[in-house]
């Protein structure tokens, strides 16, 4: 109980009993924070052997659920491809609406409207040949927007930590929120359109016929034709196109629309050939080292999908699982 007295604004034992009774909307902020500060200790006083048995439980359940999610992904990736997309789509709903985060949310929405509407015409039979322009145009514009939002995010983080927000005369926590605010905006939305864009890229290839994501694909291939729309290519690859340039993958037979290509590797996580399935060189086919960064990225946002999809889940159960034992 000492540390909880020190942490009173006026200290003393026999006062704790009228601040449990007391009305602390009358302090201020900090006042406020000190007092629930100290009930807190002293509701947890004499708990230590529990909070242990806590701290292992949160220990293993973290890594069988690791094991099992591994396990998962490995045999049945598909249907684990898409819980994940739906728990990364749904469960920051839940703490939007919790949080009152009306930004967020008229956001949400309007990102979930456009890609509802996209994701519909990408998975329709037959596939209308402006439909896989239209599907990485609006994918391959939220990627650069979370990308250029999550950078300026870390930049305003890293400036609050170095102390350069002084010379705005802006307060850090003021600068801090609105850095990690454009951080969390960034990741997120740069995780869930990938996800979505995987997904299309899938559909529209098959439907198209020169990919299949098992099997052998259902047309032969042209030297002229782009296997990811499925256009005339009117470039050859040694010459200098007026809209967009056509790519060789390091197959060294097919060859495809430069924007497509793109879209298949970037945006849509794919590196393999849409035709022969052969892995493609990123690094020989992006050769600027302004664009590597770029592939970077991507698979920082899939080290960040098991943060914000499967924690919150892995959270709930072990607050059950301390419910259910009496641990609190």
């Amino acid at each position: 109980m000492e540390g909880a007295e020190e942490a009173l604004p006026w200290g003393g034992r026999l006062l704790a009993p009228a601040l449990d009774r007391a009305d602390l909307s009358r302090l201020s902020p900090e006042e406020r924070w000190r007092v629930e500060h100290a009930r807190m200790h002293a509701k947890h006083h004499g708990h230590e052997a529990m909070h242990a048995e806590m701290v292992l439980i949160l220990i293993a359940t973290l890594v069988v659920a690791q094991l099992l999610l591994v396990q998962w992904k490995q045999r049945h990736p598909r249907s684990y491809n898409m819980v994940t997309l739906f728990q990364m789509w749904v469960v920051p709903l839940y703490f939007t609406a919790k949080l009152h985060w009306w930004r967020f949310l008229v956001i949400w929405v309007f990102f979930s409207a456009v890609t509802a509407f996209v994701t519909f015409r990408a998975t329709r039979k037959p596939l209308v040949q402006t439909t896989p322009r239209l599907v990485y145009k609006w994918f391959l514009l939220i990627y650069k927007i979370s990308y250029a939002t999550g950078i300026v995010g870390y930049m305003a983080v890293m400036f609050t930590l170095f102390g350069l927000n002084l010379l705005f005369r802006i307060k850090p926590e003021d600068a801090m929120d609105f850095g990690v605010s454009l951080l969390f905006y960034g990741l997120y939305y740069g995780v869930l359109e990938r996800d979505f864009a995987e997904m299309c890229a899938d559909y529209m290839a098959s439907t198209i016929g020169f990919y299949s994501a098992s099997g052998l694909p259902t047309k032969h291939l042209s030297d002229s034709v782009c296997a990811v729309c499925g256009q005339q290519i009117f470039v050859d690859v040694n010459e200098e196109g007026i809209i967009e340039n056509t790519y060789r993958l390091s197959c060294n037979h097919h060859r495809f629309h430069e924007f497509c290509i793109r879209g298949w590797c970037i945006v849509g996580k794919k590196q393999t050939c849409p035709y022969c399935k052969e892995k493609v060189d990123l690094k020989r086919m992006f050769s600027n080292p302004w664009e590597r960064p770029h592939v970077m990225y991507g698979q920082l946002l899939d080290w960040l999908r098991y943060l914000v999809a499967w924690q919150p889940v892995i959270i709930g159960l072990v607050q059950g699982i301390n419910y259910i034992l009496g641990l609190e």
